[in-house]
């Protein structure tokens, strides 16, 4: 098991004060250095080879409204990832059955509302093999 970090930032004028828990306090000029920052003192405060032995969770210290925005949001984006990764599972499932029951790449595409080269990527068709044998 890996052990995590809670590394609370809090905003000063300087930058970023980062609360290691159960190691101490660092300082970074940016939040998006904090969890880097975090790591490399981390590892040398407690003498660790390798900054990738742990895992590091920056949470920033704001006031109780704005951090109940930012926890909404997060699981907002977090659900519609998993509905578009759903739905895109329905979709490929979906083009395959078609394409079993026989209708055209381009077929699919037009009934699913997607160009032919989205449905080759679906349902795995290569275009190059059937465009050659039109040819040929």
């Amino acid at each position: 098991m890996t052990d995590t970090y809670l590394v609370l930032a809090k905003r000063w004028k300087r930058g970023w004060e980062l609360h290691v828990d159960g190691v101490g306090v660092t300082q970074t000029s940016t939040l998006s250095k904090a969890e880097s920052v975090a790591r490399e003192y981390i590892a040398f405060a407690l003498d660790l080879e390798d900054e990738n032995s742990f895992e590091v969770d920056v949470v920033p210290q704001l006031d109780a409204e704005l951090a109940e925005q930012v926890r909404s949001a997060r699981a907002d984006v977090r659900e519609a990832e998993r509905i578009q990764r759903e739905a895109a599972a329905k979709q490929r499932d979906v083009a395959r059955k078609l394409g079993t029951s026989g209708l055209s790449g381009r077929e699919i595409a037009t009934v699913l509302g997607l160009t032919p080269q989205r449905v080759s990527q679906l349902i795995g068709r290569s275009g190059g093999a059937g465009s050659a044998k039109s040819r040929a």
